[in-house]
C-alpha cells in the first residue's frame, strides 16, 4: 500500500502483477481539464486504487476518486459545492482488439505503451461523474428585470381578454 503524492506514470501491467494498492491526494491543479469545468482550483481529490489479477488473470484496476469542488451554479451563477465520485472497475488491455474481448463488467483501459499517466486516467473518470448542470438546491433567482415601477404597471394594466370573458359570460347566461 501506498499512501501520499500520488506518481505521474505507471505500468498498470507490474502493479496488477503485485497486487499494489496506491492511496494518494492530486490536488485540482494537477488535474487541468477537470478543473477546467470548476470555478476554482482550490480542493483536492482523494484517489485510492487497487491493481490486482482477477480469476481468469485479467489485470484490473479498482477504486474510487472523491472529494468536493466548486462549479458554477447555472439558476445564480454563483460558486455551488459539488460532491463527485468516481468508481473505477477497469482492465488492461493492448489494443482495441484486445479490449473487445474483455468481460462485460470491466471499462477498457487500452496501454499500447508499458506506462501510462496516472492523473489522466483518474481525472477521465472524475469528468464523466460531474453534474450536467449544478445548481444550489435552494437558489433565489431573480425574475423579474428593470424598475419594480414598470412591472408594477404591467400589472395594473387590463386584460385585453377580459372582453371575450364577458361575451362568453353573456351568450352562456341567455
Amino acid at each position: 500500500m501506498s499512501y501520499g503524492p500520488l506518481p505521474k506514470r505507471i505500468d498498470p501491467r507490474k502493479l496488477a502483477e503485485r497486487g499494489v494498492r496506491i492511496e494518494g491526494d492530486a490536488s485540482l491543479e494537477e488535474l487541468p481539464n477537470f478543473s477546467s469545468m470548476l470555478c476554482n482550483n482550490d480542493g483536492k481529490i482523494v484517489v485510492d486504487l487497487q491493481f490486482d489479477l482477477d480469476e481468469q488473470r485479467i489485470r484490473t484496476i479498482k477504486g474510487s476518486a472523491k472529494g468536493h469542488v466548486f462549479m458554477t451554479c447555472q439558476r445564480c451563477l454563483e460558486p455551488v459545492e459539488v460532491a463527485v465520485e468516481a468508481s473505477y472497475n477497469l482492465a488492461t488491455a493492448f489494443s482495441e482488439e484486445q479490449a473487445k474481448t474483455l468481460p462485460r463488467g470491466y471499462d477498457p483501459l487500452i496501454t499500447a505503451e508499458e506506462e501510462v499517466e496516472l492523473l489522466a486516467v483518474v481525472e477521465e473518470e472524475l469528468i464523466l461523474s460531474l453534474p450536467l448542470v449544478p445548481g444550489h438546491a435552494d437558489c433565489s433567482i431573480q425574475t423579474s428585470f428593470g424598475e419594480p415601477e414598470t412591472a408594477e404597471k404591467d400589472t395594473d394594466q387590463s386584460n385585453p381578454f377580459r372582453v371575450l370573458a364577458q361575451l362568453k359570460a353573456d351568450k352562456t347566461s341567455n
